[in-house]
């Protein structure tokens, strides 16, 4: 950056038509002959994302702010496009000429929330996750466009008489189908998962470590400490485990609207995988602690064995489902703190 500074230290003592020339590039001649400028600086970076780029150029040209590129699209109209957050949020530093900038269209007559309803080409899933994933994403990002532009821009239509939501419901109609199969499926396998949790559970609940008295009914080693943890710990896992079925069923019997996409599916699998772990934990505590009753005398190394063996499903499904927690949680709860607008510009 500091060398950056120096260039451009340099680079804004020239005229302003030999700044431009800079900026933009060379210019390439389509099939139509009409002369263009695909390779414009300011426009490449923020592609890229290079927000530290697209902020000193701002700062020692203001102006930039302004340029458009040969579609008509500014740099907040590309940023919005291209899913680049930290860049788009500049806006909102830009105190009152940012009503000016959002009413810019580009030659296609798309406001910026209509950039925003356009499904880009590069994709989240990779790195994210599965389709209903992504689908969030994108719906947290028409609707963080949405919420901080007038309202009159949200019903304006474009030259193909598209509003910004009719754009995003067409542009994202294939991925609305990819994710209601993803989380049909997800939910199904996890479900079948914790109705098994939830069988064993309330099964041994009723058949107590060491049995009971015959006579009044109260088992025999109620007062061990770890009698107590089983106890305890078989209660949480069908308490939890039952949670988590109604979760699940909850999400195979949605409608998978868009809208139900946004925050209530994905926060209902994220609970439902959290309370799927808490059951398959206690479920684990309650064996091992099963073992701590019944030899903790006589053979004290069996239960200590067993409780590392137990461990082992634990340490194991972690490892598998590593991946799918991170990519709900992030979605659900890391991801929403990259929409707040920063105030970074001009500091």
């Amino acid at each position: 950056m500091d060398l950056l500074r120096i260039v451009w230290e340099n680079i804004s003592t020239m005229n302003k038509s030999k700044i431009d020339d800079i900026l933009r590039g060379r210019p390439l001649w389509n099939e139509n002959a009409i002369k263009g400028y695909p390779s414009r600086v300011l426009f490449l970076a923020v592609k890229m994302g290079n927000t530290s780029f697209v902020i000193e150029l701002i700062r020692s040209y203001p102006d930039l702010i302004w340029e458009q590129d040969d579609k008509g699209k500014t740099i907040f109209h590309l940023a919005a496009k291209q899913r680049q957050a930290e860049i788009y949020n500049l806006l909102y530093e830009t105190g009152g000429r940012k009503k000016l900038i959002i009413r810019i269209e580009d030659k296609n007559g798309n406001n910026i929330l209509h950039m925003a309803g356009m499904r880009p080409k590069h994709t989240y899933r990779k790195a994210y996750g599965g389709a209903a994933i992504q689908l969030q994403q994108e719906l947290l990002w028409f609707t963080h466009v949405w919420l901080r532009i007038p309202r009159h821009y949200t019903n304006k239509k474009n030259k193909a008489g598209e509003t910004p939501l009719e754009l995003f419901s067409r542009t994202h109609a294939d991925l609305l189908t990819e994710a209601k199969k993803w989380m049909k499926e997800t939910s199904a396998q996890c479900m079948v998962a914790t109705t098994l949790i939830t069988t064993i559970v309330f099964t041994s609940a009723f058949t107590l470590p060491g049995g009971y008295n015959q006579n009044n009914g109260i088992p025999f080693f109620r007062k061990e400490p770890s009698f107590i943890i089983f106890v305890i710990a078989d209660a949480v896992s069908l308490v939890s485990a039952s949670t988590s079925v109604l979760l699940f069923l909850s999400i195979l019997t949605s409608g998978y609207g868009e809208d139900e996409f946004f925050a209530s599916l994905p926060s209902k699998l994220a609970n439902g995988l959290i309370t799927l772990f808490l059951s398959v934990l206690s479920m684990l505590v309650a064996f091992a602690a099963n073992f701590f009753v019944l030899y903790n005398k006589d053979l004290e190394w069996m239960p200590v064995t067993i409780t590392c063996l137990a461990s082992f499903p634990v340490i194991l499904f972690v490892i598998l489902q590593y991946r799918l927690f991170k990519n709900v949680f992030y979605s659900n709860y890391r991801l929403r703190s990259n929409f707040r607008p920063k105030r970074i510009l001009y500091n």
